[in-house]
């Protein structure tokens, strides 16, 4: 049985759109995890730690028969193999590589180390405008995205060209 997943990528580390493909190659093996959508790429400003570079980020929806708690282990996994020490980072600060579950199906979680649909969603432009990308009629937690998005400041978020 598969579901549907939206999920989060972001970095602003090192040649971020190179890891953003890495990791979404790594991440969708095409069995397991299959890539069903995938937004632009956009420039955004940090979020909760100024004092840093601007940060690349994009949505992909996928459809897995993984668990979210499977999906989540191999997108950490994905993180630790291109350079993401989650240990020893600032909590929103730089960091090469961010990979967030958004949503998955229509399932509501609350557990220690997953909360579903993602607790922060409706307040972060980084992740609504480029989920608007693929998803914007999505109903999460009663709200479409596109309603989220009109609902807050999307101020800096912009839309990078395609990659050569």
């Amino acid at each position: 049985m598969m579901a549907e997943a939206l999920i989060a990528l972001g970095g602003n580390v090192g040649d971020v759109r190179e890891t953003l493909e890495r990791a979404i190659a790594a991440l969708c093996d095409g069995q397991a995890v299959r890539l069903t959508a995938r937004s632009a790429d956009y420039r955004t400003p940090p979020w909760g730690v100024a004092d840093q570079p601007p940060f690349v980020n994009l949505c992909i929806a996928v459809e897995t028969s993984l668990t979210p708690r499977a999906l989540l282990e191999r997108a950490q996994a994905v993180e630790h193999a291109l350079g993401r020490q989650r240990a020893t980072e600032r909590r929103w600060g730089p960091r090469p590589i961010d990979i967030d579950l958004i949503a998955y199906d229509e399932l509501a979680l609350d557990t220690p180390d997953l909360t579903l649909p993602h607790p922060r969603l409706f307040e972060r432009a980084f992740v609504l405008v480029p989920l608007a990308d693929i998803a914007a009629e999505r109903v999460i937690a009663g709200v479409t995205v596109r309603e989220a998005l009109a609902r807050i400041d999307a101020t800096g978020v912009e839309k990078l060209p395609p990659r050569k």
